[in-house]
């Protein structure tokens, strides 16, 4: 009877593991499978297990020996398919596992779809990490195996050249017979054009079981082929098969195909050898990097700009030679604490990759990283590469010296900045010890330099911390920017260096630091014993069994002290506590709760609700929450972590909450309390209940929404219409409170009366630099999301800085104002005509000094209308299409922009086109902020806290503390 299936098993010199890939494959829950072994001329045993396997399961498996060694994998496979049956062919390397189902599931999709070849996922499966490593299992581009998919043509989906391993897919034989399909035999690599070429003539489909576990093990003195990328001929085969890859498309026609192909070639194939060249002997890198540079000459030009924009860096510097440049892009892997290895260069307002700059447009569009936002981050998450260029024990004295990048002269030679090398207990980093480094500037870069006796500036305990790291910490400017210390070409051999040491306990534990270069090229020190008796002595000290026992308790002690404190910490713990426990305590008279942003900031109704406060003389406990750091809030206010316990117990005692956006969900507030919500803008995108989203989603979400609303004991509004969109769409029953909105005030009255105010507005203007003249814009658009839907987390300027600084920097100075959300992406250059007004945390004093505004659909637009000053909605990319309340182009307070230029006209005609748009701004701020008279806040303290009696809530103080 003739097989479903033929597994062909290709071995050389795995005698020990072959049995194991054929019990994978003997295994399979569909019974009608044959295993086919194809010993490559193995010279280990292989051979007799083969034919051992084959006698102790006579008609299920054959053995087939090849009469010499093939140097490669198309051979056997070649064979095998020669030698089998099955009306289904798949392949197995013998040092690899077929999932038990695997046969199964890809035959059965293959009879249901008709297709020629089925593909299904392959899990990588690092056999040297421990078993419960989360890296241990990593699936080889599970994006393309979420969900099953059919394709008739490599046509309809080209990102399946991503996957081109020939071994987890099952190939119908009567396909693989029609087109002749067989592997080249001279080359390595060979899987990437067979499956390129099955993928064009046939039919395929996906599925997204696991069908086959790739292991590898990288400690090992036999690497497989595939990770033998130390080798250059193994670089140079896989290039051969890229390039007969390319003739194939090019002979079918397939262009877009072998735009396709290049452009994986780039984001996958050369990123695999790159990440692996440091290190190498240079004359070595040269010749791969050689290699390389002559392939990538040959490929589209397109495929630098659709690849992924690193990898798209790397292989264009390869290209053009700049070889430090392309490694360190190809190491550069956001998301994982990269170091910043590249100089970069800013140009005409853009910021570049490498050190040279771009050259032509290609290289522009190719090396533009200002989206990046190199520029933006702050220094200590930039994490710059640290060179040592010198590490020598001289006297007994240590000389350490070396260079450390300079983002963009991010530190400026008049910074003055203080350097310090950290020596760090690896599995205790907050145990260190530091040694005074010089700095200087040079050459763009900040070289260092320290000198110290280790024996008394280093003081390691001497058994438990045995290895340990080395950082530059520099201090400049108020920043703080941290690098690790590593090897560069220009570095001395940095291995073997011996700096004395005096432990703790004693020199029987051990007494010198011997220097070493980490797998990640980082320099380290490892503490060792020099004298007989010391190394015996710490030698037996790790080996006693009480040692071991214990540690193996404290590792079990902590696992338990780390579960019971995330269970206690956790925020369903504390609401569970605050609901059952905490709001059975008294309430405190006078205590009151204030939160803006979810505690973000010190900013809005709520603080001009508590500046009130303060001004009437009422005496009241003010609690502030703060999200993540306690600056900026106000000094005289008991301050509290959002989140934590002091902030559950502030709550649940307190006889007022007020906020803008929302308490924590789940918090059942008591009656005593009076929940005072003030919100944050008066709405124009369909609110609450009104969003499709929140219409057509789940019930939950609106449960939740639902419970948090029916909270509110108050809620401000600033006209009719905020009852009649706002309200009526988040569901409002509580007294509706018509005082406008405390942090209008300001903007009605002015400043005159309120010095503190002044004073903050004063400020400002001086740290955005506004005293030169020039009248100030304001940008401040609402949170938006990009194509796809994820949301913009760097928010460019509306009009490109050149322009804006040709055709308006006589006039006018931008000031960018983004959600606080996102931060705004204002180029290193582009200072002269534009400033970052993101840090800002209260929006009032901003529209207090702006001369006029640029918005979309902000709520912003209903504040700044009470000031009359002009506005301009500027509304691409579709943002004139946001449903809303009312008609937008009907009832603008100013006119809308859709393109760069319009908004460029509408800013250079501003003052003409007062005569048609003050009136409509004028209409548009009566009508939308009717109540907005100047005493909201006012309003809000006398409704709430009664009249300013200084006997109510009188209280004592607490902390001395009062507001």
């Amino acid at each position: 009877m003739r097989p479903d299936v033929s597994v062909v098993v290709i071995a050389y010199n795995d005698v020990r593991r072959l049995p194991r890939a054929v019990a994978s494959s003997l295994g399979q829950s569909l019974g009608s499978v044959e295993t086919v072994i194809v010993d490559d001329a193995s010279t280990d045993g292989t051979a007799e297990a083969a034919d051992r396997l084959a006698a102790a399961h006579p008609g299920r498996v054959r053995a087939v020996h090849l009469p010499s060694n093939s140097g490669g994998c198309g051979r056997p496979r070649n064979a095998g398919v020669e030698a089998s049956a099955g009306r289904y062919v798949m392949f197995l390397d013998s040092d690899d596992l077929l999932d038990r189902h695997a046969c199964l599931n890809l035959v059965g999709a293959a009879e249901d779809t008709g297709a020629d070849i089925v593909s299904g996922r392959c899990d990588r499966i690092f056999v040297d990490l421990p078993a419960g490593s989360r890296e241990r299992v990593r699936p080889w581009y599970p994006w393309l195996y979420r969900s099953s998919a059919v394709h008739g043509s490599l046509h309809e989906n080209p990102r399946l050249l991503y996957d081109t391993l020939s071994t987890n897919k099952a190939y119908r034989r009567a396909f693989l017979e029609e087109h002749d399909l067989r592997f080249v035999e001279d080359l390595h690599y060979e899987d990437l054009l067979f499956t390129a070429e099955a993928y064009l003539e046939g039919r395929t489909a996906l599925i997204p079981h696991r069908v086959y576990n790739w292991l590898v093990k990288e400690r090992t003195a036999a690497p497989s082929i595939s990770n033998r990328r130390a080798e250059l001929a193994n670089f140079a085969d896989r290039l051969e098969i890229h390039r007969r890859t390319d003739r194939l498309f090019e002979l079918r026609g397939a262009h877009a195909l072998g735009l396709a192909k290049d452009v994986k070639f780039v984001n996958h194939d050369l990123v695999l050898y790159l990440r692996e060249m440091r290190g190498r002997d240079p004359r070595v890198r040269e010749r791969f990097l050689d290699l390389a540079a002559a392939y990538l000459a040959e490929l589209d030009p397109r495929a630098f700009e659709e690849a992924n924009p690193l990898p798209a860096i790397a292989a264009y510097l390869v290209r053009e030679g700049d070889h430090a440049g392309a490694l360190a892009a190809a190491e550069y892997l956001p998301g994982r604490r990269p170091e910043l290895r590249a100089p970069l260069v800013e140009r005409d307002g853009r910021v570049y990759w490498g050190a040279g700059g771009p050259r032509g447009e290609l290289g522009r569009r190719v090396l533009d990283v200002t989206d990046f936002g190199f520029h933006l981050r702050p220094l200590k998450d930039l994490r710059p590469a640290n060179t040592v260029t010198r590490l020598e024990t001289r006297g007994g004295r240590v000389l350490m010296a070396g260079h450390v990048l300079n983002p963009l002269g991010r530190i400026r030679p008049d910074a003055d900045p203080e350097g310090v090398l950290e020596f760090r207990d690896r599995r205790r980093p907050s145990r260190r010890w530091r040694v005074r480094a010089d700095l200087r500037h040079e050459d763009g870069r900040l070289a260092w330099r320290a000198e110290f006796d280790p024996v008394r500036r280093i003081r390691p305990f001497g058994l438990v911390d045995r290895i340990w790291d080395v950082r530059l910490r520099v201090r400049a400017g108020g920043e703080t920017m941290v690098a690790r210390l590593g090897r560069g070409d220009d570095s001395p051999p940095l291995d073997g260096v011996v700096l004395p040491v005096r432990p703790r306990l004693t020199r029987l534990a051990a007494d010198r630091l011997r220097s070493y270069v980490t797998g990640g090229g980082h320099l380290a020190f490892a503490l060792e014993a020099a004298n007989p008796w010391a190394r015996t002595a710490a030698a037996a000290a790790r080996r006693l069994p009480p040692a071991r026992a214990v540690k193996a308790v404290w590792r079990r002690l902590r696992r338990l002290h780390r579960r019971t404190r995330r269970k206690l910490t956790a925020h369903k713990t504390k609401v569970a506590v605050f609901n059952r426990v905490l709001s059975r305590l008294p309430v405190r008279t006078g205590l009151v709760v204030f939160e803006s942003h979810l505690g973000r900031q010190y900013s809005d109704n709520p603080k001009y609700i508590y500046r009130e406060l303060r001004r009437s003389g009422r005496r009241v406990r003010a609690v502030w929450s703060y999200a993540a750091s306690p600056e900026g809030f106000p000094d005289d206010a008991r301050l509290v972590k959002r989140g934590s316990w002091s902030y559950f117990l502030a709550l649940a005692r307190a006889e007022f909450w007020i906020d803008n956006q929302g308490f924590p969900d789940g918090l059942r507030k008591r009656p005593q309390t009076t929940y005072v919500q003030t919100w944050h803008g008066s709405a124009y995108k369909l609110m609450g209940l009104d969003q499709p989203r929140l219409k057509s989603g789940p019930p939950a979400e609106r449960q939740r929404l639902r419970r948090m609303v029916e909270r509110y004991d108050c809620f401000l509004i600033r006209s009719r219409h905020d009852a009649e969109t706002l309200c009526a769409g988040l569901g409002v029953r509580s007294e509706l409170l018509p005082a406008g909105y405390p942090r209008n005030d300001p903007l009605v009255n002015g400043v005159d009366g309120d010095p503190e105010l002044a004073a903050e507005v004063a400020a400002l203007r001086e740290s955005l630099g506004l005293d030169d003249g020039r009248r100030a814009v304001l940008y401040a658009p609402t949170f938006a999301t990009g194509p796809k839907g994820r949301p913009v987390r760097l928010l460019a300027p509306p009009v490109d800085p050149a322009v804006f600084e040709r055709e308006l920097g006589e006039e006018f100075v931008l000031l960018v104002r983004p959600h606080y959300l996102c931060r705004a992406g204002i180029p290193p250059g582009a200072h002269a005509v534009m400033r970052d007004a993101g840090a800002v945390p209260d929006v009032t004093p901003l529209l207090l000094l702006a001369d006029a505004l640029v918005t979309d659909h902000s709520s912003i637009m209903f504040d700044f209308a009470l000031l009359d000053r002009p506005i301009v909605l500027h509304l691409p990319d579709g943002r004139d299409r946001v449903p809303g309340y009312f008609d937008l182009e009907r009832h603008a307070p100013g006119p809308i922009t859709r393109t760069e230029d319009e908004l460029v006209a509408a800013l250079a005609g501003l003052e003409e086109a007062e005569a048609v748009h003050a009136p409509r701004r004028r209409a548009f701020a009566a009508r939308f902020g009717e109540h907005d008279r100047g005493a909201a806040a006012r309003t809000v303290v006398n409704r709430c806290f009664g009249p300013a009696d200084p006997q109510r809530h009188r209280g004592r103080k607490r902390n001395g503390r009062t507001a």
